[in-house]
Protein backbone atom coordinates (compact mmCIF):
# COMPACT_ATOMS: atom_id res chain seq x y z
CA UNK A 1 0.00 0.00 0.00
CA UNK A 2 1.23 3.58 -1.05
CA UNK A 3 0.14 6.20 1.11
CA UNK A 4 -0.15 10.08 -0.83
CA UNK A 5 0.24 11.47 2.56
CA UNK A 6 0.50 10.51 5.95
CA UNK A 7 -1.39 7.68 7.87
CA UNK A 8 -0.51 6.91 11.40
CA UNK A 9 -2.38 3.40 11.19
CA UNK A 10 -0.89 1.32 8.77
CA UNK A 11 0.63 -1.12 11.68
CA UNK A 12 -3.46 -2.34 11.54
CA UNK A 13 -3.56 -3.52 8.07
CA UNK A 14 -3.46 -7.57 8.59
CA UNK A 15 -4.08 -10.49 5.80
CA UNK A 16 -7.82 -10.51 5.32
CA UNK A 17 -10.61 -12.55 3.96
CA UNK A 18 -13.80 -10.50 2.96
CA UNK A 19 -16.50 -11.27 5.63
CA UNK A 20 -18.92 -11.67 2.47
CA UNK A 21 -19.75 -10.40 -1.34
CA UNK A 22 -22.17 -7.90 -0.32
CA UNK A 23 -22.43 -5.57 2.66
CA UNK A 24 -22.84 -8.23 5.16
CA UNK A 25 -24.84 -6.15 7.64
CA UNK A 26 -27.50 -5.10 4.82
CA UNK A 27 -27.74 -8.66 3.76
CA UNK A 28 -28.85 -9.60 7.27
CA UNK A 29 -31.85 -6.76 7.19
CA UNK A 30 -32.49 -7.23 3.85
CA UNK A 31 -31.26 -3.68 2.64
CA UNK A 32 -29.34 -2.55 -0.42
CA UNK A 33 -26.23 -0.49 -0.66
CA UNK A 34 -24.58 1.66 -3.55
CA UNK A 35 -20.62 0.58 -2.72
CA UNK A 36 -18.95 -1.69 -0.95
CA UNK A 37 -15.83 -1.46 1.22
CA UNK A 38 -13.27 -3.56 3.36
CA UNK A 39 -12.02 -3.54 6.28
CA UNK A 40 -7.96 -3.84 6.28
CA UNK A 41 -7.85 -4.99 9.87
CA UNK A 42 -10.77 -7.77 10.16
CA UNK A 43 -12.33 -8.25 6.32
CA UNK A 44 -15.37 -6.67 7.55
CA UNK A 45 -17.30 -6.15 4.44
CA UNK A 46 -19.69 -3.13 4.39
CA UNK A 47 -21.79 -0.51 2.67
CA UNK A 48 -20.02 3.45 1.46
CA UNK A 49 -21.71 6.48 3.20
CA UNK A 50 -23.47 6.79 -0.13
CA UNK A 51 -25.46 3.85 1.06
CA UNK A 52 -28.64 4.35 3.34
CA UNK A 53 -27.04 2.60 6.12
CA UNK A 54 -23.11 3.55 5.90
CA UNK A 55 -22.12 0.36 7.67
CA UNK A 56 -18.54 0.70 6.64
CA UNK A 57 -18.55 3.93 8.87
CA UNK A 58 -20.53 2.25 11.32
CA UNK A 59 -17.89 -0.69 11.64
CA UNK A 60 -14.92 2.22 12.21
CA UNK A 61 -16.87 3.79 15.12
CA UNK A 62 -17.55 0.23 16.77
CA UNK A 63 -14.74 -1.77 16.11
CA UNK A 64 -12.06 0.86 16.11
CA UNK A 65 -10.40 -0.41 13.08
CA UNK A 66 -9.69 3.07 10.68
CA UNK A 67 -8.45 1.47 7.59
CA UNK A 68 -10.94 0.45 4.60
CA UNK A 69 -10.52 -0.38 0.92
CA UNK A 70 -13.07 -0.19 -2.10
CA UNK A 71 -14.42 -3.71 -2.78
CA UNK A 72 -15.48 -2.30 -5.65
CA UNK A 73 -14.14 -4.51 -9.25
CA UNK A 74 -11.12 -2.24 -10.67
CA UNK A 75 -11.00 0.26 -7.87
CA UNK A 76 -7.68 0.35 -5.98
CA UNK A 77 -7.46 2.39 -3.32
CA UNK A 78 -7.94 2.88 0.00
CA UNK A 79 -8.64 4.88 3.05
CA UNK A 80 -7.71 5.96 6.63
CA UNK A 81 -10.63 7.47 8.65
CA UNK A 82 -8.30 8.66 11.35
CA UNK A 83 -5.67 10.74 9.52
CA UNK A 84 -8.72 11.30 6.38
CA UNK A 85 -5.78 10.04 3.78
CA UNK A 86 -6.47 8.25 0.41
CA UNK A 87 -3.91 5.40 -0.44
CA UNK A 88 -3.18 3.74 -3.53
CA UNK A 89 -3.03 -0.26 -3.11
CA UNK A 90 -0.94 -2.14 -4.64
CA UNK A 91 -1.13 -5.84 -5.10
Amino acid sequence: MMASATCTHLDMVRPVEPSAQGCEDCLRIGDTWVHLRECLTCGHVGCCDDSRNRHATAHWHADDHPLIRSFEPGENWAWCYVDEVVMEVRG
